[in-house]
């Protein structure tokens, strides 16, 4: 459904790779290690925020620590609990949820009740504003990324602007200019182009 979630390492203004976590992880690792290694970020494409790694121990532990960990295993012997309301099975998690007494008057009147309704009007918000949340989503990430690494660049604050104005051209002006890593980095996630 979705793309695995990449991660992108700069040294300095440079960058190094693009990867899945435990590639970059190990990259990091080995970068680490080499004498007269410089300042090195990890940051999360999706959300363009940087991220700290445990590194210590050999390749296999620092792995082995970015793996979620496993549930314990539920006893054969045990008993199922009883079935709860809803359909725990299909991944229904309930939680409170707090409106108007119009618009629980207007969920009582829905087919289904109102988890159905509420359920239908969310599927159909996804449907219909998926494109415009996707590009909010690259733009705060782009965001996030170019406030990190060039916060303190010329032109910073207007390609901010630019950016949130989905004014691509302005933008591309304002940071012609910045670090070629940076600047393509930047373009790529805020407009999920192939370039760099």
């Amino acid at each position: 459904m979705s793309n695995p979630a990449n991660f992108t390492v700069f040294e300095n203004d440079h960058r190094v790779t693009t990867g899945p976590l435990a590639e970059v992880a190990l990259a990091v690792k080995w970068m680490a290690d080499r004498p007269g290694a410089s300042s090195i970020l990890i940051f999360d494409d999706t959300t363009g925020r940087t991220i700290d790694l445990d590194l210590r121990g050999s390749d296999a532990e620092v792995v082995a620590r970015l793996r979620p960990a496993a549930s314990p295993p539920v006893p054969a012997a045990e008993p199922e609990p009883p079935r709860g309301r809803g359909r725990p099975k299909l991944g229904v998690v309930a939680r409170e949820v707090t409106l108007l007494p119009r618009h629980w008057d207007w969920l009582s009147t829905q087919p289904g009740g109102a988890s159905v309704a509420l359920r239908k009007l969310v599927e159909e918000a996804r449907r219909r504003n998926g494109d415009h949340d996707r590009a909010r989503m690259a733009r705060d990430a782009a965001y996030h990324f170019m406030s990190t690494m060039a916060g303190n660049r010329p032109g910073f604050e207007e390609a901010s602007r630019a950016l949130f104005a989905s004014d691509r051209h302005r933008f591309a002006e304002l940071i012609a200019s910045w670090p070629p890593d940076v600047r393509d980095h930047i373009v790529k996630l805020a407009f999920n182009d192939l370039a760099g």
